[in-house]
């Protein structure tokens, strides 16, 4: 159920309005999911015996009966099922992801299915006196009327998927979620499979008791049943309720088809980056419209506002919004985004404007956890590290392909350590060569100093993993590094899967020569004059070339390193 929020400007109260519907509807879904986690764990309790189940029971009973619970469980109860309604009105698309179908269906499902439980425990008990022992639920579900029991299973089962289903696509988007799923998941199985197995023992003795007649007497005494005029007063009850839920339920789909015919015509047009149009009803976000035109557009929490998965860049059009609420914000501040990228679910254009998606529709919630702001896209002065093999075609000829996987994987173990314990960030391998990152995270003199710091560990680490591989090596593993300092974009790029943080720019494509240069040299290291001038580190020792790199109009002065042992 969608629960975006509305513009600012005018608007303001109707935006904390709606913030506060999301709260309030998260708040009653937490409540009653807590009710309906007592309950089936009362549930399994049959599995011990009847008299546990009863015992359990007072407990649970006292626990929900006492006056402010009873408010509170009740109120949550009609508050979730009128919020419920109203966000399918505000919905101007009903299309929408399987998951949400799902929730949305099963949720509406509940009241018509549950309502008979609550008049034959709670309002019988109220009104007329009855104790509503577990003993009488039995009875009345497996003795009086047996298709009782498998309603009360599905409801049970109903229920419970409603609520992981929305406790799941809230707790999606926390950094710890997804290290905890694998128990959670374990618990959500297991609660109402022991509940149906403690529900079926226990009915199952009851079914046996009841052809005592003594102990049906004595069942009858502790339970006080209404007399039968009661029955047919609940049951008159029941079928009132059920007409008045459909005929709110009518009424609303209803109003929607009048709402939708009134506004024909009336709304603006979205322009996607592929040419196509979408007609906007008024009110319509950005995310329904293209719902509606089975545009595919991810949305991790739904179009709630919360995961930022679905966030736009604008076009022609953009001035014509308004700003983007406190909570937009927020969220959007989370993922380090320009001022040109909203949310789709949070905007409702009221005049024409050019959108394009962001993110694939398949997107993770990964997507929309805390991000630096260089994965956006921001110009940065960083070092770039290029390191290759040198031989190692020749080396690998005569080796297996298990073997060169092998010795390929604990060269990269080696170097990335190396890399990542100096403080820089392994961009790619390619080949049996590395791109790596320096400085994306702090000052360039930083970075200048963590390169330096990572090719002299990698040439310690090269040289260990040489003496460990002795007895496996016709030769010993050589190596051409190239470091180079220059502004360069970084952002985030790539497609579906294949997206990491990466850099481009003139400056990669020096470093990149930096490291071939390694082997005109006979050298482990070609370092770039403005690195060693950012670390602050005298490599005057070392040889002192001017080079000429194409693309260039000036030579570029360098430091060639014979061995990287030798570094300070």
């Amino acid at each position: 159920m969608t629960d975006t929020g509305l513009g600012m400007g005018a608007t303001g109260s109707r935006v904390d309005w709606a913030d506060r519907v999301r709260r309030l509807r998260l708040a009653t879904g937490l409540v009653l999911f807590a009710y309906v986690s007592t309950h089936l764990l009362n549930h399994a309790v049959g599995l011990v015996s009847l008299e546990a189940l009863e015992m359990a029971r007072r407990g649970f009973v006292w626990f929900w009966r006492l006056a402010p619970l009873t408010i509170l469980l009740y109120g949550s109860l009609a508050i979730h099922l009128a919020l419920a309604f109203v966000a399918l009105y505000r919905r101007r698309s009903l299309r929408m992801p399987p998951w949400e179908v799902a929730q949305l269906l099963l949720g509406l499902s509940i009241p018509p299915l549950l309502l008979i439980h609550i008049l034959g425990t709670r309002v019988a008990h109220v009104r007329y006196g009855l104790e509503d022992l577990y003993t009488y639920v039995l009875l009345v579900q497996w003795v009086f009327v047996p298709g009782y029991a498998l309603q009360q299973v599905v409801v049970m089962v109903i229920a419970w998927i409603h609520a992981c289903i929305g406790l799941h696509f809230w707790l999606r988007l926390r950094p710890w979620y997804p290290r905890y799923l694998p128990y959670l998941y374990s618990a959500a199985l297991l609660m109402p499979v022991l509940a149906m197995i403690g529900f079926g023992v226990s009915g199952r003795a009851v079914l046996i008791l009841s052809q005592d007649p003594a102990w049906m007497r004595r069942a009858a005494e502790a339970i006080r049943f209404p007399p039968p005029a009661a029955s047919v007063e609940i049951d008159r009850l029941e079928d009132t309720l059920k007409l008045g839920f459909f005929a709110l339920l009518g009424g609303t789909l209803a109003a929607r088809v009048v709402r939708d015919w009134l506004n024909r015509g009336k709304g603006a047009t979205l322009t996607y980056p592929d040419g196509r149009t979408v007609g906007l009803q008024p009110g319509m976000t950005v995310l329904e419209a293209s719902r509606a035109a089975r545009i595919p557009h991810a949305s991790v929490c739904g179009g709630r506002g919360r995961c930022s998965t679905c966030r736009v860049r604008l076009g022609r059009g953009a001035e014509n919004l308004p700003p983007a609420t406190a909570e937009e914000r927020k969220v959007l501040e989370r993922v380090s985004a320009p001022p040109n990228v909203r949310l789709a679910c949070q905007i409702r254009p009221a005049k024409d404007l050019e959108v394009a998606p962001l993110l694939p529709p398949t997107a993770s919630p990964k997507e929309a956890l805390r991000r630096p702001s260089y994965v956006a896209g921001m110009e940065k002065e960083i070092v770039i590290l290029f390191a290759d093999l040198r031989g190692f075609t020749r080396l690998s000829e005569h080796k297996l392909p298990f073997d060169v996987v092998f010795l390929l994987n604990r060269y990269f173990t080696e170097m990335g350590h190396a890399i990542e314990d100096a403080g820089g960030r392994v961009d790619k391998f390619i080949g049996d060569g590395i791109m790596a990152l320096f400085g994306i995270d702090a000052t360039p003199e930083a970075g200048a100093r963590a390169s330096l710091a990572a090719a002299k560990r990698m040439g310690e680490n090269l040289a260990a993993l040489n003496r460990a591989l002795s007895a496996d090596l016709s030769e010993p593993l050589r190596i051409g590094l190239g470091l180079h300092l220059g502004p360069v974009i970084v952002g985030e790029m790539g497609y579906a899967k294949a997206v990491s943080v990466t850099a481009i720019g003139d400056a990669v494509n020096t470093a990149s020569r930096l490291e071939a240069l390694t082997k005109d040299y006979k050298a482990e290291l070609v370092v770039s004059e403005a690195v060693e001038k950012a670390a602050g580190i005298d490599l005057s020792r070392f040889a002192a070339h001017e080079i000429e790199i194409r693309g260039r109009t000036t030579s570029l002065p360098v430091r060639v390193v014979p061995l990287l042992a030798d570094l300070p």
